[in-house]
């Protein structure tokens, strides 16, 4: 949409993706030669459809911003996601709110918080940050920004959430658990609890070497009425820095925040290390702070730095990371972990 950032060149890049290959492993991923260096990657399996759509943006030579906003909004509408948009579980009162943030490499970014009845509060997002002198809205105050933009006012408790909300009030213990955006998405059995959920972080950079990032969710579900976790924070769900590269998490939240993960992370890029020495590290620093309580959640990191390397780590196994490129569209990778 916008093009008044080009921080590197498309030669740049594919001397970057030239040097690289090779060296991916389940960990790390360099970058295809194909399509000047373009790559967007996400968080979970959910996160290869939304690459998909990203990649549509960026195979065309679009914006890294539109990029990674086109494609969050894949699972926000997605009926089987119940950690994104408006099929998200509800908070303990059987509300649905919704969180997002969107930063480009400049440092321009919005956010909304603990927004109901909009289905793609990415969007509202970036309209914060393009027609507001704010970063954050929330609440009420977000909803009445986003009906004044133009959008539709919905009802998103879908009948499937409201039941699971309605069987959890059976016992109404609330316990965060690990890796449920695997276990909920598809019901695929992998670790992880059903009363747990949670987020989708992207980030992309295009052919002309811009970065931005996207991160969206509906929060842990049975949450607190009015609790907000990482992903709507700039600096701990999401960063991005065109001169470094950028960085979003998944897990819980409150952990993240209290570390500002996603600055730590691009902070570390800066200082030299890899992204998957930056994660790792991030990562670490949370262990060491809270050792006992570690042991039963879960964070994760996912970090691409400015020449298109990439970079994951987690506490638990079980976290995985969608690498979209000219090379391969749907890839899949398992993070390392501390356990």
């Amino acid at each position: 949409m916008t093009d008044r950032r080009d921080f590197l060149k498309a030669s740049l890049l594919g001397a970057s993706a030239l040097a690289l290959a090779g060296k991916a492993d389940a960990g790390t991923a360099a970058p295809s030669k194909g399509a000047a260096g373009a790559r967007v990657i996400s968080t979970w399996d959910f996160g290869v459809a939304a690459n998909q759509a990203a990649w549509a943006v960026l195979s065309k030579g679009g914006h890294a911003l539109d990029a990674v906003e086109t494609g969050v909004m894949v699972p926000e509408a997605d009926m089987k996601n119940h950690s994104v948009g408006r099929a998200g579980y509800p908070d303990r009162d059987g509300h649905v709110t919704l969180d997002a943030s969107i930063m480009d490499a400049d440092g321009s970014c919005g956010a909304v918080a603990a927004l109901e009845h909009i289905a793609h509060p990415i969007q509202v997002a970036r309209r914060v940050m393009e027609r507001t002198p704010h970063v954050l809205l929330v609440g009420d105050g977000a909803l009445q920004f986003a009906l004044e933009e133009g959008f539709k006012k919905e009802e998103l408790l879908t009948p499937e959430s409201e039941q699971a909300w309605k069987e959890w009030l059976k016992t109404a213990r609330y316990q965060p658990s690990a890796n449920s955006e695997v276990r909920d998405y598809g019901k695929t059995g992998m670790p992880g609890g059903k009363d747990n959920h949670d987020t989708i972080g992207m980030l992309a950079i295009d052919a002309s070497g811009r970065l931005a990032g996207a991160c969206t969710t509906s929060g842990m579900a049975w949450k607190m009425r009015g609790r907000v976790g990482d992903s709507p924070i700039i600096g701990a769900g999401l960063y991005v820095d065109g001169d470094v590269g950028g960085a979003t998490s998944t897990g819980v939240g409150e952990e993240v925040i209290r570390n500002a993960g996603s600055f730590l992370v691009v902070e570390l890029m800066r200082q030299g290390r890899s992204p998957q020495e930056a994660c790792q590290e991030a990562v670490m620093r949370i262990v060491k702070k809270r050792p006992n309580a570690s042991k039963d959640l879960q964070v994760g990191f996912l970090a691409m730095n400015k020449h298109g390397d990439v970079g994951a780590f987690a506490i638990q196994p079980g976290f995985s990371y969608a690498v979209c490129d000219a090379k391969r569209q749907d890839g899949l990778l398992p993070s390392k972990s501390v356990y």
